[in-house]
C-alpha cells in the first residue's frame, strides 16, 4: 500500500496549519494499492520523539474499504468512521506541537488494511487501543512528516 498527501511529502515538512500552531486541521490523505481483502481500514497518527514516549494525535477506525482518501479538515462531527482520544485527551485530530525548543519531531501517520469490517472496541477508544488492535493488519502503509517549533 501507498500512503500520501498532497500537503507534504514523506520526510517533508508539515506545513503550521495542520499543527498547534495553525488551524490545527488534519491534512489530506490519500491511499493505493490495498490488499484485495481489505474489510476496513483504521489510521493513527502519532509523534515518535515525545519526551514521554510516543505521543498520538489521531485515530480513526472502521473506514469502508471503498474510501481512499480523507479531504484535510477531516470533521470531528463526522458519526463515521469512529475517532479515538488522542493524547491531548479529546476526539478526533490534534495537530503537531512539540516543545519549543526540542527541535523537529515526526510524525508518522499509519494506514492499516484490516481483514474485518469493525474492530472491536469500547467506547471512548484511546488511539493506542486503535493501534493495538490493528497488529493483525493485512498491510500498512505509513507517512512521515516533520514539525518542529
Amino acid at each position: 500500500m501507498q500512503l500520501t498527501s498532497v500537503d507534504f511529502g514523506e520526510g517533508g515538512w508539515i506545513p503550521s496549519r495542520f499543527t498547534c500552531d495553525g488551524e490545527n486541521i488534519s491534512p489530506q490523505l490519500s491511499w493505493l494499492d490495498a490488499p484485495s481483502q481489505t474489510h476496513s481500514f483504521a489510521l493513527v497518527c502519532a509523534d515518535h520523539d515525545a519526551p514521554s514516549g510516543v505521543w498520538y494525535h489521531w485515530a480513526l477506525y472502521d473506514l469502508p474499504p471503498s474510501v481512499r482518501e480523507l479531504a484535510a479538515d477531516w470533521p470531528l462531527a463526522r458519526r463515521l468512521p469512529p475517532q479515538a482520544i488522542n493524547d491531548f485527551g479529546r476526539p478526533g485530530y490534534s495537530g503537531p506541537c512539540p516543545p519549543r525548543g526540542a527541535g523537529p519531531h515526526r510524525y508518522y501517520f499509519t494506514l492499516y488494511a484490516l481483514s474485518t469490517d469493525r474492530l472491536a472496541l469500547p467506547n471512548r477508544v484511546l488511539c493506542r487501543e486503535v493501534e493495538a488492535g490493528c497488529k493483525s493488519a493485512l498491510a500498512s502503509a505509513r507517512l512521515m512528516g516533520r514539525y518542529g517549533r
